[in-house]
């Protein structure tokens, strides 16, 4: 199975298991107010990410001495879902959190539980490996958290502000609340501090990688455009110097005129510089640019 940035991310967060208690209960904390359910009647979390998946028991074993009551096999295809159905266990997770089982209609981060920086982190952590998402860098730049508690949206959108120093962009989406950010420098900045440093890396990587081609691109675009010029330009006097051959008016001018007309003539696509250079003596480019622009005034005058 093919695994996306996004799992790739997750994959390398949870590598980094929390040593200490507040910061697994912290982590908890992320990953219920941002997983499927999280209420009175029960817990639900789904995910797709297997090293998540892995990791998923052991938090919830550290963090409130408990298992789930069902668990998906790691060897099954799709989508793997863990529940809590018993009530004690239930009431047991919400009184670590300060809340009252039989009060959970607007849920909110409590802000004691992210106290310490390390818990910042922590809760964070948990809150992308639930409801988090990042997009390939390779087809844009885009990373949100989802949850259904607009409180929770909003506190974590202040979270990050105080933590990170950007706000992200917060939207209503389905039924959900959105934080989402599209900046490729903060996603990265988010990833690192999530502990994703080679999916962060990543991301600078393909941004530098997409400057540079577009640079290019645009140098060879300016370079294209301006051969077209000197070849517009070119074709230009190479016809209004045809024009007074064929009229005779050519072996009459000034020889200064006559001069630069025949390098054109032998030179039908050398640029300005280079004809100015053959010149007896050599000119600079804007008087050989003059020379031309006479002997199409004077072809024009013909026309008459």
């Amino acid at each position: 199975m093919t695994v996306s940035f996004s799992g790739t991310a997750k994959a390398e967060i949870c590598r980094a298991f929390p040593q200490k208690y507040c910061c697994a209960l912290a982590e908890c904390f992320g990953i219920l107010l941002y997983c499927n359910s999280f209420h009175s009647q029960g817990i639900k979390i789904i995910t797709e990410s297997r090293d998540f998946a892995w990791i998923l028991p052991k938090l919830f074993k550290k963090a409130f001495n408990l298992e789930f009551d069902s668990y998906p096999s790691l060897e099954a295809p799709g989508k793997l879902v863990f529940q809590i159905r018993e009530p004690e266990k239930i009431e047991t997770v919400m009184n670590s959190f300060g809340f009252d089982v039989r009060d959970t209609l607007a849920l909110h981060v409590n802000l004691p539980i992210v106290e310490e920086d390390c818990c910042k982190a922590a809760f964070l952590r948990g809150a992308f490996l639930a409801g988090g998402s990042v997009t390939d860098p390779e087809k844009g730049y885009h990373m949100e958290l989802t949850t259904t508690h607009q409180f929770v949206a909003r506190e974590t959108h202040a979270l990050m502000r105080e933590t990170l120093g950007f706000s992200p962009k917060l939207t209503a989406r389905g039924g959900g609340q959105v934080l989402y950010v599209k900046q490729s420098e903060q996603i990265s900045d988010f990833l690192t501090f999530l502990g994703a440093r080679v999916a962060a890396m990543g991301i600078m990587e393909t941004k530098l990688e997409k400057d540079l081609n577009n640079k290019v691109n645009r140098r060879c675009n300016c370079d294209d455009a301006n051969t077209s010029k000197v070849v517009e330009a070119a074709q230009e006097q190479l016809s209004a110097i045809r024009r007074l051959r064929e009229q005779g008016i050519l072996e009459k001018l000034p020889w200064k005129l006559n001069q630069a007309a025949r390098a054109r003539m032998d030179n039908p696509s050398a640029s300005l510089s280079e004809l100015a250079s053959m010149m007896e003596p050599p000119i600079t480019k804007p008087a050989m640019n003059n020379r031309m622009k006479k002997l199409i005034l004077l072809s024009k005058e013909t026309e008459v």
